[in-house]
């Protein structure tokens, strides 16, 4: 692979989104979910053979950066990324180009998350290889994943005609960013056949998103200034403009309005973004019933298409009669939810901030 091509792993975050086993304090991308391996320990074995260590870089929080070092010793410290507080994937891609453009103006950014399951990693390096080809001709490269369903949980990217075919992987112009839309538009965007899930990964050369951020974003081009004049290690020089920053997304900050923006079609990855407790049952081992057992003694009579999990292996838990449901014990919390009502756990979450229940967030 290229030495000037760098993956920019996102691992920030308070992690919510798997509550109640997901915490602030415990992120997603520090949980094991069906392997012995944590999520960030995933994403980063999935460049194994592609990319060094060197290569690979992680923006996070400042009170996260500890345990994920732990996880991913590899990694070299200086190659995690401090960001002061919280400000959208926007300033975490900026925060990772200034960094970039000081050391290797050459360089491809493949923006990565740490909270992903991807099955087939053989095919998930072929991306990328061929997202660095393109990323080479001048095109900003966004992933796209071929609907198994019309869901409500992603927003979808609108495919137009082909502009190019790299490492047998098409290469297809972006006509519209989509966001997450209702049953019935979801339906409608799956039978044209032209729509793709928006996997959230991104890549470009660091001089071609510079450009776009100033164009559109020029308080975040300005911080980024400001991190090329004095370096990452030099916060107080910097952490003014940051904390002036208006929280924004990639996705609707810069990509939505950019120019020469393709996208790549990944059927067959296997890829789960892991958004709610419901997509466990895309991507992990059912038996014959359809239920899912995690770290957890259960009892299951009459019980299907459930999911148990149970933070201490010493708890029965007994269901009779069951099905459709996700019973999660994190010790102090016990949630029972519809499987198809999983979304609803971020309103949960929503409830305990605004009630002062922050302990059990």
């Amino acid at each position: 692979m290229n030495k000037s091509f760098y993956a920019v792993i996102m691992a920030g975050g308070g992690g919510t989104r798997l509550w109640p086993l997901s915490r602030t304090a415990r992120p997603k991308q520090m949980l094991k979910l069906g392997s012995d391996r944590t999520l960030f320990q995933q994403a980063f074995d999935r460049l194994d053979g592609l990319l060094t260590p060197e290569q690979i870089l992680v923006v996070t929080g400042a009170e996260m950066a500890m345990d994920l070092q732990k996880d991913c010793p590899e990694i070299p410290s200086e190659n995690y990324l401090i960001e002061p507080a919280p400000k959208g994937t926007a300033a975490v891609v900026g925060l990772a180009a200034a960094y970039l453009y000081s050391k290797d103006r050459q360089a491809v950014m493949a923006i990565l998350t740490a909270d992903h399951i991807i099955r087939d990693v053989a095919y998930f390096q072929k991306i990328l290889r061929a997202a660095d080809e393109a990323a080479r001709l001048g095109y900003l490269v966004t992933l796209g994943i071929h609907p198994s369903h019309p869901s409500t949980g992603y927003g979808y990217i609108q495919r137009g005609q082909p502009v190019a075919e790299i490492n047998q992987q098409r290469v297809y112009q972006v006509l519209k960013f989509k966001e997450k839309p209702d049953a019935e538009t979801a339906r409608r965007m799956v039978e044209s056949g032209d729509h793709d899930w928006n996997s959230g990964m991104f890549f470009w050369q660091v001089e071609k998103i510079r450009g776009e951020i100033e164009r559109q974003l020029p308080e975040l081009f300005q911080t980024m200034i400001q991190i090329e004049k004095t370096g990452l290690d030099k916060q107080e020089d910097w952490l003014p403009l940051w904390m002036k920053l208006k929280p924004e997304t990639i996705d609707y900050g810069i990509m939505e309005h950019a120019r020469q923006v393709v996208v790549i079609p990944a059927a067959g990855l296997g890829w789960n973004d892991m958004g709610s407790w419901d997509s466990l049952f895309e991507v992990l081992d059912q038996d014959e019933n359809g239920n899912i057992a995690l770290n957890s003694q259960w009892l299951a009579v009459d019980s299907q298409k459930t999911l148990v999990l149970c933070e201490d292996q010493r708890r029965l838990i007994a269901t009779i009669g069951v099905e459709n449901l996700i019973i999660v014990d994190s010790g102090d919390v016990l949630l029972v939810c519809h499987k198809d009502k999983a979304q609803k756990v971020r309103e949960v979450v929503q409830i305990l901030k605004k009630s002062g229940r922050e302990n059990y967030l």
